[in-house]
This record gives structure tokens, sequence and C-alpha cells, in this order.
């Protein structure tokens, strides 16, 4: 019943947020429907394409949830559940329902353009570049990151079709490449065959489901290396096409596979709590250090996309701004599917606490599998065949949130690269110059992105997350700050940016210079386990990051001052 409880009572304080502070918010930045988009006025058939609500939301959705809001939260249960709740919750409504709707806001009234162009308008040309070099470096940590994931869901020890008993990897391979053939086809239908969305969707559904079981009999196997080549040239292709063609389509259609997923979730926990079968096991408290690290600065950082995460406002000001039909769609689109995460966060919290004292142990090989061994636990026993279906589908679903931000942020990699090498007044590569030209190609920033990401997704999660994790924190509150200087430029109230955007910056900043001295402690030490590239890797890159971050502060703190010494005055 515990549990019952807790979903409740964070479903009821996520939508109180969305009606009363999301609605405020609105006001005061003064969304406008009547104003048209960038999508409606520089509409190109390539990147600004105008989505319905609904297959805008989809996207968006699925592109920011990730595996975050599951690997996050589960991870940090280690603190106590309490914690991890009011995180989930209270980061969601005030932070990174904030940070998502704002960034969203800003691209949309900059031409669909990235923060970095904030940035630049609010802050200057030489921030500018000092961000999306930091914006690429996080953009590295997300692919590595999410590679490491769906690789990991996918790689099994056959080789080729499986029949008869097909593991959950097997299945989630399978389903996966079927989903992409259905992406294509439904972008086909909807955008050039002229089939209204609804039929559409139906039709799609009724694919996904027949997808299914053909997968729970049907298993694609392959090895873990194999399958990172692949996912590379996946997201290379997927990087470059038309976004109506698979990044809108995939997007929408695996969203029902999440919200059925958080369905089937709500399904276990009141199932659970009505047969008794299963036990929250999660201590409210269990101190301010635990193996994971101190509670402060470890559990903001851990949590990440639970409830706020800087990789949302790339998205936001990436493809979604680039899409969205109508200003009235904004706050639904940034603010809501921000609260949504959230409150999958919780339902993650909720899902590790029915296993809690097999992860501690280290039953699970991932966060991920210790998600989908929860909810599974809740309708059956390990071995039974409910359990086993739904322990696939879980899986599935997981690596769907994976894979639709891999599609995301290696487009958002394309797009930032090409940004850094052209001059002001340049539109595209077409207008650059000798190398400059070269290195603004699409092609070239895709492929040197996607290199860099597979290979360092070939590490192990323990030692991207965490540096993933403070990476992503502190790009929301440089975003945070973004936007906050560039609503005080324009006139508008931004005093609702001042705390998030300093605790952000504090609790990251924290992180990454204790991340840094523990390595170079390591190294000192002269261990030969800590002398390891990977524990190279993360100092040098942390460090990169910590330094970043602290000119872009120190640059734009006077502008900040300066404009709110101007608005008291």
């Amino acid at each position: 019943m515990k549990a019952v409880l807790i979903i409740l009572a964070a479903i009821v304080l996520l939508i109180i947020g969305y009606v009363t502070y999301g609605a405020w918010l609105a006001k005061q930045w003064g969304i406008d429907p009547k104003k048209k988009t960038p999508a409606a006025r520089m509409g190109d058939g390539v990147d600004y394409v105008a989505a319905k609500p609904a297959v805008l939301m989809g996207h968006h959705f699925s592109s920011i949830a990730g595996a975050g809001p599951i690997n996050g939260p589960i991870q940090a249960a280690v603190f106590g559940w309490v914690p991890v709740f009011l995180w989930c919750v209270v980061g969601g409504i005030f932070f990174g329902g904030l940070h998502d709707f704002g960034s969203l806001f800003a691209s949309i009234r900059h031409d669909g353009k990235s923060i970095g162009e904030v940035i630049r308008d609010s802050m200057g040309p030489k921030a500018h570049k000092l961000f999306l070099i930091f914006a690429l470096l996080v953009l590295i940590l997300v692919v590595a990151s999410f590679v490491n994931v769906v690789a990991g869901t996918f790689a099994s020890d056959n080789v080729g079709l499986t029949t008869g008993t097909v593991t959950g990897n097997e299945t989630t391979a399978m389903v996966s490449m079927l989903f992409i053939v259905l992406a294509i086809l439904y972008g086909i239908l909807t955008n050039r065959a002229g089939l209204k969305t609804l039929p559409a969707t139906i039709i799609g559904i009724v694919l996904i489901c027949g997808m299914l079981v053909l997968g729970l009999n049907v298993g694609l196997a392959a090895g873990r290396t194999f399958w990172i080549v692949f996912i590379g040239a996946y997201i290379t292709v997927a990087s470059l096409v038309p976004v109506w063609i698979l990044l809108q389509p995939r997007d929408y259609l695996s969203s029902f596979l999440l919200y059925g997923m958080m369905l089937v979730a709500l399904v276990g926990i009141v199932f659970s709590a009505i047969a008794g079968n299963v036990t929250f096991e999660i201590p409210a408290f269990a101190g301010w250090k635990v193996s994971l690290g101190t509670l402060f600065p470890t559990l903001f950082i851990t949590v990440a996309c639970g409830a706020c995460s800087g990789f949302h406002s790339l998205v936001a000001s990436g493809t979604t701004s680039k899409q969205l039909a109508s200003e009235a769609d904004a706050k639904p689109i940034g603010y809501g599917s921000m609260l949504v995460e959230s409150a999958l966060g919780v339902i993650s919290l909720i899902a590790v606490g029915m296993v809690f004292g097999k992860y501690t142990n280290g039953d699970f090989g991932s966060p991920a599998v210790a998600f989908a061994a929860g909810i599974a636990t809740m309708f059956g026993t390990d071995g039974s065949t409910v359990y086993g279906t739904v322990y696939a589908l879980l899986t599935l679903a997981v690596s769907v949130f994976a894979l639709t931000s891999l599609d995301t942020a290696t487009r958002l990699s394309r797009f930032m690269f090409s940004e850094l090498f052209l001059k002001e007044g340049e539109e595209s590569y077409k207008d650059a110059k000798g190398i400059r030209k070269f290195l603004c190609h699409p092609l070239v920033g895709t492929l040197a992105m996607v290199i860099i990401g597979c290979v360092l997704g070939g590490l192990k999660l323990s030692q991207i997350w965490g540096l993933f994790g403070a990476a992503n924190q502190l790009l929301a509150g440089i975003a945070l700050m973004a936007v906050c200087t560039w609503l005080g430029n324009i006139g508008k109230n931004n005093k609702m940016f001042y705390i998030p955007m300093a605790f952000m910056l504090l609790a990251t900043l924290t992180s990454l210079f204790m991340t840094v001295l523990n390595k170079v402690q390591g190294f000192l030490s002269g261990a030969a386990e800590a002398m390891a590239w990977g524990n190279w890797f993360q100092a040098i890159f942390a460090a990169a990051m910590f330094i970043l971050a602290i000119i872009l502060v120190v640059t734009d703190l006077p502008i900040l001052l300066k404009k709110k010494e101007k608005q008291n005055a």
C-alpha cells in the first residue's frame, strides 16, 4: 500500500504543479498562440516541419526521457525513497519543468535555433562558442551512455534468428529493428500518401502489437560489439534524413510503448498492493552518506533526468522548437513532458523498491534490468510466463527510450558541430569557406560525434553515468542562466530562475571538482587500477567541463547583475 500512496501523491502534486505553476509561467513570459512559430514561417521539409501536437509530444517525450528517469532514480534509491521522491516531484515542477519550458520558449523566439544562439544574443559570440564546445562534450556522453544501454539490452550469446525460447534481449533487438521499418512506413503514409493521423495511428498500434507477438517468439541475436557498430550506423543515417521519414514517426509510435509501459507499471503497483505479493523494501532515509556518496551533491546528480536535465534544453531548442505548430503547444510539450518524466522517475523508484534486496546484492546487471524485474515481480514470480512476458516488454520499452534519445542526440550533435565552425551571418555549410566548409558539412559532424560516442560506449556504464549526470546537470544550470539572462534583457520576469540556476550550478560544479580530485588522488597513488584509461578520460573530461562552465558563469554574471540593477533602479 505504501507504493500506491507514493505514486498517488506524486501524480496529484505534479498535476497541481502543471495547472498552477505552468500556467503562471506561460502568462509571465507572454506565450502567444497567434504568433507564428519557426516551423510555420521557415518550413523546409527537412528540419523545420510543423507537427501535430500529439506527434510532437511523442517525439519530445521519447527523446528527453531516454534511460535517465529509470537509471537515475534507481541508482539514487540507496539514499532512501523520501529524498528521491522529493527531488523528482519538487525538482520536476520548479527546476526541470522551468528549464524545459523556458528553453523551448527562448528557442521559439530565436527562429528555432539552439540555446547557443540564445547565449550569443544575451552574452556575446565568445560565450556562444564556449557553450557549443561544452554542449558537444555533453552530447558525446549522452551518445556514449545510451549506446552502452541499448547495446546492453540487445546483446546475446547467440547469433542470427532464434525461435522457441527467446531471451528478453533477443526480443528487444527484433522488435526494435521492426520498429525502424514501421516508422519509415508511417512517415511515408502520413507525409506523402496523405493518410490522416488517426487511421495511421490505429494501423501503427496494430502493427506494434503484431511485432511484439512476433518478437516474443522469434528473436534477433548478436554480440555487444556488433550492436555498437550497428547502432552507430543507424544513428548516423537517422541524423541526416528528413525528420518526417524517421525521427517524427519513430518517436511518435514509440511513445505508445512508453505510455503503455507506465500504464503497466501503475496497474502492477495497484495489483501488488491488493494481492500483497511483494513488499516495498526501500527505507525512508538511509543517511547522509551511503556507498554512492554524500547526499549533496550526489543525489541531485544521480537522479538526473527524473528531476532536471540539461539534455532537455538541447532537445527543446534543437528539434522540438523547429516542429512546433503553435505557441499554445509549448506548455503541454515543454512543461508537461518534464512532469510526466518525473512521474516515471517515481515509478522507477517504486519498481526497484520491490526488488531492493536483490538490487543492492548486485543480482541485476544494470538499473534497467532491475526496473524490468521490479515491475514484472508485481505480476508473477520469476520463471513464470507472465513474469517473462512483462519483463521482455519492459526491457523493450527501456531500449526504445534510449534509442529515441540517441536519434535526437546525434541530430543535435550535427547542428551544433556545424554551428561551432560557422561565422556570424552564415546559415549553413554551403556559406562557409575553405576548411570550415568541410568541418561544417552535416556528414562530418555526425561521423565525428558518432565514432567518439560509440568508442566511449564500450566503457562500463558506471564509468560514464556519474560523469554524464554531472555534465548533464551542469548544462541545465547553464541553460537556466542563458534563458534567465535573455528574459531579463527583454524585460520579462526572470526571478523564478535565480534559485534553480544557482543550485544546479553549485551542485554540479561541486560534483565535477570532487571527481577530478578523486581521480588525481588515484593517479598519485600509482595503483594499476587507478591508471586505467577510463579514469584518465573521466578526469580530463570533468576538468574541461568545469573550466568551461566557470568561464561561462564569470562571463554572464556581470551581464545578469547589471540587468538586475537596472530593473531594481
